[in-house]
Order: C-alpha cells, then sequence, then structure tokens
C-alpha cells in the first residue's frame, strides 16, 4: 500500500488525538498497576505454600502488567499520559523504580530515537546497533562475529534485557553534556530503587524476593526487547543519510504496524501502532487506536502480524542498494 502524503499536514490532522485525559490516565494505571501488585503477592503466597514451579506460572501475567506499566512511563517521557508536564514526570519518576529504567536517561535516549530514526548518520543513541552490508564487511573478523552475536535471538532477547536493566541503564554515560542534573536524577532514582530491593528484601526475605522478582523483570524486559526490535526491523523499513533524510518519512515507513492479538495489544498498550506513534508521539497509548481506526489509510502502511514478525530476527543489515533490511546469508547471493 502506498504511503500517506509524507509532509506535515498528517501531524495537524492527528493533533486532535493528542490531549491526554485524566480520568481515563488514571484508570488504565490502576488497571495495570493493582494487579501487578496483586500478581507479585500472590506468587509471594504459591512460593511458600506450593513450591517454585506453581509460582512461576503467574511469572508471565505479571510479567505483562510490568511491561504495560513501563509502556505507561514510556507515555510519561512523551507528556502524552496525563495532563501537564509535571505529572507525567512525577509517575515516570515513580514507575521507574518498578521498571529499573531510571526515567529521565530513559526519556532522553527515547527522545533521540524518535527524532533520529531511520537516519544513517545519527544512529547510536536508543536505538537497536545496526550495520550496513558495506559497513559489515569491513569490519575485522573478530567485529563481524561480535556483531552477529549481537543479532542472535537468544542474545538479544536473553543477556540484552539483563544488560539494559541491571547494568546500561544505572549510569547515563553519553550523556555527559546534558549537564550534572540528569546525573543527579538517574542516581536519585538507583538510590530508589536499591532502597525498594532492601526493604523488600527485609519483608519477605532476599531468596523469595529475587526468585519472585527475577523472573519477571527478565521476561518484561524480553517482551520489551522484541516489540522495539520489531517495531524498527523489517524488511521495507527506512534509514537514509543525512541528506535524503526527512522526519515523516522516517515515522511512516521506518516503523510497523504491529498487528497483534486483542489481549496482546492490550499488554502491550497500543505501541505496536507504532508508525502513528512515531509520526504523533504526544497522542496517548489509549487513542492510538481511536487514531488508527479514523484513518483507515494507516492500516496496511508496515503491517506485520504475530507469525510475520518472527522473520524478523533473520534480518540483520541496511542494504543500500536494494533499499531494505537483508539476512547474513543473503551476502553470499
Amino acid at each position: 500500500m502506498r504511503a500517506p502524503s509524507e509532509d506535515s499536514r498528517w501531524v495537524k490532522t492527528l493533533a486532535r488525538y493528542g490531549a491526554p485525559e485524566a480520568k481515563r490516565g488514571v484508570v488504565e494505571l490502576l488497571v495495570t498497576a493493582v494487579p501487578f501488585l496483586l500478581l507479585w503477592t500472590l506468587m509471594l503466597y504459591c512460593l511458600e505454600r506450593y513450591g517454585y514451579a506453581a509460582c512461576l506460572v503467574l511469572a508471565l501475567p505479571a510479567a505483562g502488567f510490568l511491561m504495560r506499566l513501563f509502556l505507561i512511563q514510556h507515555d510519561c517521557g512523551h507528556g502524552s499520559f496525563l495532563p501537564g508536564r509535571a505529572i507525567n514526570d512525577g509517575l515516570g519518576r515513580i514507575l521507574s523504580v518498578l521498571t529499573l529504567a531510571p526515567y529521565d536517561y530513559w526519556r532522553r535516549t527515547h527522545a533521540v530515537h524518535h527524532a533520529t530514526t531511520g537516519n544513517l548518520d545519527r544512529r547510536g543513541m536508543g536505538d537497536v546497533r545496526l550495520y550496513t552490508v558495506a559497513e559489515y564487511q569491513s569490519l575485522p573478523r573478530w567485529g563481524r562475529i561480535a556483531y552477529r552475536l549481537s543479532r542472535n535471538p537468544f542474545i538479544l532477547l536473553g543477556l540484552g534485557p539483563a544488560y539494559l536493566f541491571v547494568l546500561k541503564y544505572r549510569l547515563p554515560v553519553g550523556l555527559m553534556r546534558d549537564g550534572k542534573g540528569i546525573w543527579f536524577r538517574v542516581m536519585s532514582t538507583n538510590l530508589a530503587i536499591a532502597g525498594v530491593i532492601v526493604g523488600m528484601c527485609a519483608l519477605v526475605g532476599a531468596r523469595d524476593f529475587l526468585l519472585v522478582q527475577v523472573p519477571i523483570t527478565l521476561l518484561a524486559g524480553s517482551a520489551g526487547v522484541w516489540l522495539f526490535y520489531v517495531q524498527h526491523q523489517f524488511e521495507e523499513t527506512y534509514w537514509a543519510s543525512q541528506g535524503d533524510w526527512e522526519f515523516h518519512a522516517a515515522a511512516l515507513q521506518g516503523a510497523t504496524h504491529y498487528d497483534l492479538p486483542g489481549v496482546l495489544r492490550w499488554f502491550t498498550a497500543n505501541i505496536g501502532i507504532h508508525h502513528v506513534h512515531h509520526l504523533a508521539s504526544r497522542i496517548p497509548s489509549y487513542r492510538l487506536r481511536e487514531a488508527l481506526e479514523d484513518h483507515p489509510e494507516f492500516r496496511n502502511l508496515g503491517r506485520i502480524t504475530l507469525r510475520q514478525s518472527v522473520a524478523c530476527f533473520r534480518l540483520a543489515l541496511w542494504d543500500e542498494h536494494s533499499r531494505r533490511l537483508v539476512a547474513f546469508r543473503d551476502l553470499a547471493k
């Protein structure tokens, strides 16, 4: 399907969906946070009463609610979840204690991602590392091996989330130009996270706390990385050099409409409607579906299903000649 006209008129058209609703936001927060806390408590009860296997059965739905809390934090970063910048920032910082992603660090790098997505000359912050075919072929042998490993699904979804949420997000490296303020806010969040962990360990015991929290965090992190990956790493995505790069084209052509089943769409807070989100990031997650239904011209643009998305894992390099993502095996053809 041909993309809608790539100019600012779409931003103006979608602007009417960008007003956050206080009542709706509070309801969305409650129906996410309360079940998460109940499931966490129930997991602890099952661990003590029925054993770890029974506890782990509940880890998947608990991870789903934690991921949804992260996506609410994501909305707060865009100032789109509740009316008012200050209340969004406050809620985002509170939620980041649960998600382990310091709000100010993540908000800044994510803003860079939105401003530079699809720009070959501005890669490296807030995105998944991607090489062009020429760049990959110019790497030494060890560099190629390292890159292949970084794109391996088991490392990307296994070690990747652990690295991000346990190590990388602890220090805002790369944001030195933003001044000392961001370091102070990130360190404050880290202290709050440490305080919650110490408090919970004292309350329920370190062993039980870790047995409950670690699988939830890892599952939620893996699902979040998967979502972020699929939303931009698809065959007919958009990449261009600075001179040819255009924001609206990058938004509409460089992000997917990840058309998920209803239950998964709810747990992922409609973030699968990612092309619309990139075009108008001030639209609250709870209004993205409305915007899509009112403008069917976006429905089939970049659309992939859950089954089709599995194939995205084989794509690893940007071919500047064919202007599409290709697999390693395509290099031999």
